[in-house]
């Protein structure tokens, strides 16, 4: 987590403890070129990350130390549902008349069972694409996940094969069967994948726009070495 200019989140714990990450100060979003620290914070599973802007806290007649104190006391209730919470800090700690704008998000950490995450890793060796996929269909298959295999036999694909062209090894393929199907390709490159326009006479280009399609949403997640691709499925996405 980086600050970019707004207060520490806030961390529920599940015995309703609730702390403020100490994160070095940042410059806002949008200044551009400046430098920033990022910290890296394990969260438990059960607890809830509570993001909000400086409109939440900021008050000319309260000091900021006692708003974040009386945040503290409104989260002190890790049972609630995070609807809830936001509404109950919103009654309880935002001013009367706020001077700026609130935005206000709270996240439920939640892991996965080791049975809903199938991983494997391979070389860069275009050859072995094929026999981790049918492992990958047999895995869907297991789960009870046929009708969202066409779309994940495609996009494994064509995720495993930019990683072998545009990558470096090791490859890593992980399935993440939770609210939505997750199907993840990382490789050892920092390069970035881009969504092109490919002209009729191309005989390539077309990968991502594919995984674009038949997926719910995709991105790029940076490693300390290397990236995710990564693409959502839905569960009916047949």
């Amino acid at each position: 987590m980086a600050r970019a200019g707004h207060p520490p989140p806030a961390l529920v714990h599940r015995d309703g403890t609730v702390s403020y990450p100490d994160l070095p100060a940042g410059p806002p979003l949008g200044l551009g070129g400046l430098p920033f620290d990022a910290v890296e914070v394990d969260l438990p599973a059960g607890s809830q990350l509570v993001l909000y802007t400086d409109g939440l806290i900021e008050d000319r007649n309260r000091d900021v130390d006692v708003v974040l104190e009386q945040l503290r006391t409104a989260l002190a209730h890790p049972e609630r549902a995070p609807e809830d919470t936001c509404q109950a800090v919103l009654d309880t700690v935002a001013p009367a008349h706020p001077h700026d704008d609130i935005a206000l998000l709270v996240a439920r950490v939640h892991a996965l069972d080791a049975d809903r995450i199938a991983a494997w890793e391979l070389p860069a060796d275009p050859a072995l694409v094929g026999e981790v996929r049918a492992d990958a269909m047999r895995r869907l298959t297991e789960w009870g996940l046929d009708e969202t295999a066409f779309a994940a036999e495609l996009i494994l694909s064509e995720l495993m094969t930019n990683a072998i062209r545009h990558g470096a090894g090791p490859i890593r393929v992980r399935l993440l069967y939770g609210h939505a199907l997750i199907c993840e390709v990382s490789d050892a490159s920092n390069t970035a994948p881009h969504l092109r326009r490919a002209a009729s006479t191309d005989e390539g280009g077309r990968g991502l726009f594919l995984v674009a399609q038949l997926s719910q949403s995709w991105g790029t997640r940076y490693l300390p070495e290397g990236k995710v691709i990564w693409a959502e499925c839905g569960l009916d996405a047949a």
